[in-house]
């Protein structure tokens, strides 16, 4: 009996799996979505401890007790500015634990298949790179470590050499069985490294496409720990996780107008977070006004476009920005949101960040969507944007932004851009909107900034 209810509960999880996958596709249903999949995350993990193989209930139901602890607690205490190294963690979490899994199977002895110790390497393989690239990732987003490049000379021969060290390790092992214990620890110790390397050379500005690459890598991990196991929700959770990971990475690729090879392997810049402001051209000249000199502006505007970027994460203007929406639709004014694929530092970021002041999902709109309308639109706010809406990106062949998809914020009739100062964004370079007749710069803290111009149109 129990070998038929234990694949039946397997198979539903299966189900809420992809329907949750797939309600998690729109913002309007992405709640929805996450519900569904802890569903079938609850199901696989009932039909687990179904399983007879299970030997200890006491330490399985003390380390859930934990685990949900340490989780509901980052919910509560994580800001949204801090999300990207969450996932970063969680991602990292997730290769750590198929990597312990893979090991503790290996370590349990006994005599291993070829392909059941070739699928154990490629587990632990997997596990490991995501485990330390997801933490040097983590130390880079959170500024414990500088987010530029950091890279030496024969780098990528040497991560070529300890791939093909953990190869030769593995073929060696399966040959010579007396020094499979002593290979497999040079396995871990070879993958660990690799994934520090894998990182360390990938700038600030690709960490959006490194999150979902290494949501990708957990997810193969599980799967490959899940045929380890012989434990189908793993291998079927793994593989959906896999998969959209890799087709995430391919979307942020796209707007960035890169290839993951080029994010992988070329080291385009970053800037570290204590950058100095950029020595500005004599030859070139600002305007800077004052949030109240910008009200009659607005008033007189039939169309605003706001442009969310990283700086409103940290300001945590999101909510003030809602309330000048609001204001504004109320003078007669329509407000929209132009949304950059990598806007932030994660996938979606500023999609969430929105989401959590109530905005409406109508209001928001992609670089597709909003490019043709800039030309008639009569003012564009940009809030802690910067490299997305830089016009060197359309002409500038020297620019390592040149020829990424950008917002048209610049043909706007008037382009207002609040930041903290001239620092440049993460690609470390000028941004020509600064400099154009059209653009008038709002230098301060973007929540008291939007404040101020909310009281000043009340």
């Amino acid at each position: 009996m129990q070998d038929l209810v234990i694949p039946i509960i397997y198979l539903l999880s299966a189900v809420f799996f992809i329907l949750g996958l797939r309600q998690l596709s729109h913002p309007r249903t992405a709640l929805k979505g996450n519900k569904t999949a802890s569903i079938g995350m609850l199901l696989a993990i009932i039909a687990t401890l179904l399983n007879n193989q299970i030997l200890d209930f006491q330490s399985i139901f003390i380390a859930i007790l934990i685990g949900s602890a340490i989780g509901a607690l980052l919910a509560k205490k994580v800001e949204m500015t801090s999300m990207p190294q969450l996932v970063a963690l969680f991602n990292g979490f997730g290769g750590a634990a198929s990597l312990l899994v893979a090991a503790a199977e290996f370590y349990r002895g006994g005599a291993f298949p070829t392909f059941i110790f070739f699928i154990i390497t490629l587990s632990v393989l997997i596990g490991s790179v995501t485990f330390s690239g997801s933490f040097i990732a983590f130390l880079k987003l959170q500024g414990i470590m500088r987010g530029s490049p950091v890279q030496f000379k024969g780098q990528h021969v040497f991560n070529g050499l300890l791939v093909v060290l953990v190869i030769l390790s593995s073929l060696y092992g399966i040959l010579n069985s007396s020094q499979l214990s002593s290979m497999f620890l040079i396995i871990i110790g070879a993958s660990l490294l690799l994934g520090i390397l894998f990182v360390l050379p990938i700038g600030g500005a690709d960490m959006p496409v490194v999150i979902s690459l290494l949501n990708s890598f957990s997810g193969l991990a599980a799967c490959a720990t899940g045929f380890v196991i012989q434990n189908d929700a793993l291998i079927i959770s793994g593989s959906l996780v896999g998969a959209s990971g890799i087709i995430l990475t391919d979307i942020m690729c796209k707007g960035m107008n890169r290839t993951i090879w080029n994010v992988l392997f070329a080291g385009v810049g970053a800037t570290d977070t204590n950058t100095d402001n950029l020595q500005v051209d004599p030859m070139k000249s600002i305007k800077s006004y004052e949030p109240e000199d910008t009200v009659v502006i607005f008033e007189n505007a039939k169309q605003v476009v706001i442009v969310p970027g990283y700086g409103l994460a940290v300001a945590q203007a999101q909510h003030m920005v809602h309330e000048l929406q609001k204001l504004l639709e109320g003078k007669g004014v329509v407000v929209k949101y132009a949304i950059h694929p990598v806007a932030g530092r994660m996938p979606g970021h500023m999609n969430v960040l929105l989401a959590e002041a109530n905005v409406p999902y109508d209001s928001l709109y992609d670089l597709d969507q909003i490019n043709p309308e800039f030309e008639e639109t009569d003012v564009t706010l940009v809030i802690g944007a910067n490299d997305v809406v830089n016009p060197a990106a359309r002409h500038d062949t020297n620019s390592p932004i040149f020829g990424m998809p950008i917002l048209d914020v610049d043909k706007s009739q008037t382009v207002f851009v609040l930041k903290r100062s001239m620092n440049p964004g993460f690609a470390g370079i000028e941004n020509e909107l600064f400099y154009k007749d059209n653009t008038i710069m709002i230098f301060g803290d973007a929540k008291d900034t939007v404040s101020k111009l909310v009281s000043e149109l009340k």
